[in-house]
């Protein structure tokens, strides 16, 4: 008999010593991965520079949208306070130069996951907009990321963000949207609370980009405004789909979170930050995101989950090409 996701425990597989281990945190090591990102994007626009060439500026657009991608999972971290052991440091360190730079907030991301945690696979996870249409048909998965690949899938998204930085909208990461009660507002009150709400976004892009210009290279902005709007978001799109979609759904995390195989080529554009380790993360959100290969090793070791799909599979099952086969528990 199997135990349901309301009685499992990371404590019915492991000892208190091991989650210990698994779940200890670390400050230097929350610095290193927030600097290797913003090294990475300045070493992509470096060789935009030396190697100005529209491939090599398309080959960017690609990797600056997985590295926005991981600026997310870095938010995500601090969401769960498991990027740096100071909460200070996982609030507003990461809040900053992590999640206003690509219009997100870790306080609202955390309240909001919060509730994707305690409600996934059920009907009342706010994630579910995400994944459920899935699978479609081949020519309609084509139709969404071309969407996504021609910025017009951002374009609503950045409506959307605009109008919940107004008051407008509920703030939310799905796709569902709902409105807020307007009752006894001004014009005014609009564009103020916008402009409070947006304005780590506006402060971190204005700064990135004044350094950009004052390098001789304004230019490069242009790169990053164009990950944010093609690239970032077929990453999020095929991540959500490799994390949740095309399950049966139901408590157990076993039947409802996926972890997805990532190969270097999955590493370097949908899988940043060993994020593909997702039902590892729902089992045991605590462990900090560079833990969960080591975790994973140990559920496999213990024969408590099976070897997980690549990517190219879940995509091959999403666009209705094939079928993945359920997920066993053992």
């Amino acid at each position: 008999m199997h135990q349901s996701a309301d009685r499992l425990r990371p404590t019915d597989w492991f000892s208190r010593e091991e989650i210990a281990t698994l779940t200890r945190r670390s400050n230097a090591r929350g610095f290193l991965a927030i600097s290797t990102v913003w090294l990475s994007i300045a070493a992509t626009l470096a060789v935009c520079v030396v190697m100005p060439h529209p491939i090599v500026w398309l080959l960017a657009v690609i990797y600056l949208g997985n590295r926005q991608l991981a600026l997310a999972v870095l938010e995500h971290e601090a969401a769960h306070r498991t990027l740096f052991r100071h909460r200070w440091l996982n609030d507003h360190l990461t809040d900053w130069l992590c999640a206003r730079p690509i219009w997100q907030h870790v306080g609202k991301y955390r309240s909001h996951h919060n509730r994707h945690h305690k409600h996934a696979g059920l009907a009342d996870d706010p994630d579910v907009s995400l994944y459920r249409s899935y699978p479609s048909t081949r020519a309609g998965f084509a139709r969404k990321l071309l969407r996504d690949m021609s910025g017009l899938t951002m374009l609503r998204v950045v409506l959307g963000l605009a109008l919940m930085d107004a008051g407008v909208l509920r703030w939310t990461v799905a796709n569902s949207v709902e409105r807020l009660p307007q009752t006894g507002r001004r014009w005014w009150s609009y564009p103020q609370r916008f402009l409070r709400n947006a304005m780590g976004v506006l402060i971190t892009n204005a700064l990135l980009a004044a350094v950009l210009i004052e390098l001789g290279h304004g230019w490069l902005y242009g790169l990053w405004v164009a990950a944010f709007m093609c690239s970032f978001p077929v990453f999020v799109r095929i991540r959500s789909i490799a994390e949740h979609a095309m399950l049966p759904g139901g408590p157990d995390i076993r039947t409802n979170t996926r972890t997805t195989r990532a190969g270097w080529l999955a590493r370097i554009t949908v899988a940043p930050m060993h994020v593909n380790y997702h039902l590892e993360h729902h089992f045991m959100a605590s462990v900090p995101y560079y833990r969960l290969p080591r975790l994973h090793r140990m559920l496999r070791e213990r024969h408590r989950i099976t070897a997980p799909p690549g990517y190219a599979a879940v995509l091959a099952a999403a666009s209705g090409r094939s079928v993945l086969p359920q997920p066993e528990l053992p």
